[in-house]
């Protein structure tokens, strides 16, 4: 842990699989990541670590530097926030049961919102769970694909602009712990935590909240993503300057469920670096 190894070649450290929401396996993440120029990848599924396996195997195969990852739920008043963790121990008990509440929540709140919905559509729960893989992280994005797929709606985006919304009457709250329990958990296990796309429409967090993350060990943001505004950035670039922070960038890819693509933002190798060496909870693992 903390081994310093030259990079070649861009890093993309914000990736997903059909573990969460993804549309592609991990091998198959691994493979379109390699495609597009990428040389060092994370795999950075919702609330599981289930595709390290497969996605360390195919990244080496292909001479890629594999970094573990997760995409982490936390929430603040009526916000997601998410959190990015980098190289933590995935057997840690603290960090694992609340891994585990998360995704017993996502389950229950998928099958809430497939008998809200069936109520109006044709839709059923196996028609949902037909476009899962076992371990992975149930939520609204497999509720989109179904919907898709019985020709209610043209695509996820459709999907998410109406019987899914927040504001519709299908929609449940998912359970997810707040964001300073989130840092704390991921820094226990070893890890390194960092916000996901901070500067989206819904806004900056509170300079409060940020302050409060960072006392207790958030490591920096993930600032070059298509979603982040530039006002927003420049905020959070100066207080990676003042504190001396880690800055990202990534894709965000999902296959098939977003239009991102690999390598559309990358990650400076001085960064990667840093991450690579406050991660104790887990390793990299190199061709």
């Amino acid at each position: 842990m903390g081994e310093r190894r030259r990079f070649e070649g861009p890093s993309d450290l914000h990736l997903h699989s059909l573990r969460s929401d993804g549309t592609e396996p991990p091998a198959q993440v691994m493979t379109a990541a390699h495609r597009h120029g990428i040389r060092t990848a994370a795999l950075t599924d919702h609330d599981t670590t289930s595709g390290w396996a497969e996605a360390a195997d195919a990244a080496v195969s292909l001479g890629m530097t594999f970094v573990p990852g997760m995409e982490l739920s936390t929430r603040f008043r009526w916000r997601s926030v998410h959190l990015l963790a980098y190289l933590f121990d995935p057997d840690h008990a603290g960090l694992r049961a609340e891994m585990e509440r998360i995704r017993t929540s996502r389950l229950t709140r998928a099958r809430t919102m497939a008998d809200r919905i069936g109520h109006d559509y044709d839709l059923s729960w196996d028609d949902i769970v037909a476009h899962t893989t076992d371990g992975a992280t149930v939520g609204r994005p497999h509720i989109a694909d179904a919907l898709v797929a019985k020709g209610l709606v043209a695509d996820r985006t459709e999907a998410f602009a109406h019987i899914l919304s927040p504001q519709g009457d299908y929609y449940v709250a998912l359970y997810a712990p707040d964001p300073v329990t989130a840092v704390d958990l991921v820094v226990a296990a070893g890890g390194v935590p960092i916000i996901a796309h901070p500067a989206g429409r819904a806004g900056l967090l509170p300079r409060a909240l940020i302050d409060e993350m960072l006392d207790h060990g958030l490591a920096g943001f993930e600032l070059d993503h298509r979603e982040n505004l530039e006002a927003g950035r420049r905020t959070l670039r100066r207080i990676a300057r003042e504190r001396d922070l880690i800055t990202t960038g990534s894709s965000d890819y999902h296959g098939l469920g977003k239009p991102n693509l690999p390598g559309e933002n990358t990650t400076y190798d001085e960064m990667v670096q840093r991450i690579i060496s406050a991660g104790t909870g887990s390793s990299p693992v190199y061709p």
